[in-house]
């Protein structure tokens, strides 16, 4: 529970950028606290004295630097469901408890994952470069009820993914911190440790992990050779969770089949990369989770946290600092 003087006002930061659309419920805020919208640039001045910070530019690495000035800070939300820019050192070590956007981007990112093997199974890529080219070529498909799918991450998107992937009948496991089975939603859940002896089951990987110490890079060259030449690689969680050198040598080789890559090491993937110019990955730009009123809904979830903090009430959502995500079954 956050340790806020008793009836005091307090004094809330929002960064976001110039230009950057503002929280719609701006209004609603600032009834309840003493409101600064301050750009990176400014953060150090601004957090000075600032009772809670909103990462409404979500990605911005910004507090780090800004930390030496964060003298009075108690609460930090982000914007995002991924907190990896957060986890430095003195937020870490610190009293300041630190939320994130659990739930919003469930179901959006699962439907992404289940579209993203639909077009691979029926190879709606190829029919559209056919089309551009006036070809007609007709071809058989891929069944998708039956296939098997690896989800690499347990968390609240991982779940709701598993939960569509099995509704259209997909067979599905996961691949969490621990092992178990008998799980409500995956069934069977291996440990993501061990994903080089797990991957080879799998005719679709899919990585929803968060991103930390643990999981940088899990998707690494040796869990590629173990998988399947026909296998199809999704990552919507963070493009350092994928040695990329390796898959693109992974890809080039047909070792595994294809990719469908929402998140990438650098963003914007830049116009030079070898991603671009390969027929078998499909690029979007980090935006699975984007469905259209999800900053509104970010907005939201803010609004509802800063009236618990306000009551003396816990919050939601709160992210295990050590572990990097909030502490669900894994």
């Amino acid at each position: 529970m956050t340790n806020r003087a008793s009836g005091s006002r307090p004094r809330v930061v929002i960064l976001a950028e110039d230009g950057q659309p503002r929280p719609y419920n701006l209004g609603a805020i600032k009834a309840r606290a003493d409101v600064v919208v301050a750009p990176a640039a400014e953060l150090p001045q601004a957090i000075a004295g600032a009772d809670a910070l909103f990462l409404w530019d979500f990605f911005s690495s910004a507090l780090r630097d800004a930390w030496p000035q964060a003298d009075a800070l108690k609460w930090v939300h982000v914007a995002a469901a991924g907190v990896d820019t957060m986890l430095f050192d003195g937020l870490r070590d610190s009293e300041v408890e630190l939320t994130n956007a659990h739930g919003t981007f469930d179901r959006p990112i699962a439907e992404f994952v289940l579209a993203s093997i639909l077009a691979h199974d029926k190879q709606l890529h190829h029919s559209k470069a056919l089309q551009r080219e006036a070809t007609w070529m007709h071809r058989e498909l891929t069944p998708t009820a039956g296939s098997r799918v690896l989800v690499v991450g347990t968390g609240g998107i991982g779940r709701a993914t598993a939960r569509l992937l099995r509704a259209v009948g997909l067979e599905v496991r996961g691949a969490g911190r621990t092992a178990r089975e008998c799980d409500d939603d995956f069934g069977s859940v291996v440990p993501s440790a061990e994903l080089a002896e797990q991957a080879g089951w799998a005719d679709h990987v899919v990585l929803i992990a968060p991103l930390t110490d643990q999981t940088r890079q899990m998707l690494n060259a040796e869990v590629l050779a173990s998988m399947k030449p026909t296998a199809h690689l999704v990552n919507v969680g963070r493009g350092a969770l994928v040695d990329e050198p390796a898959l693109i040598e992974a890809l080039q080789a047909g070792r595994i089949a294809a990719a469908s890559l929402d998140v990438f090491d650098q963003e914007p993937l830049p116009a030079d990369h070898p991603f671009w110019a390969m027929e078998n990955v499909h690029i979007s730009a980090h935006m699975s989770g984007d469905v259209v009123g999800w900053r509104d809904a970010l907005a939201d979830q803010f609004l509802a946290n800063l009236d618990r903090w306000l009551a003396g009430e816990p919050l939601a959502n709160q992210v295990d600092k050590e572990r990097g995500y909030v502490s669900s079954r894994g």
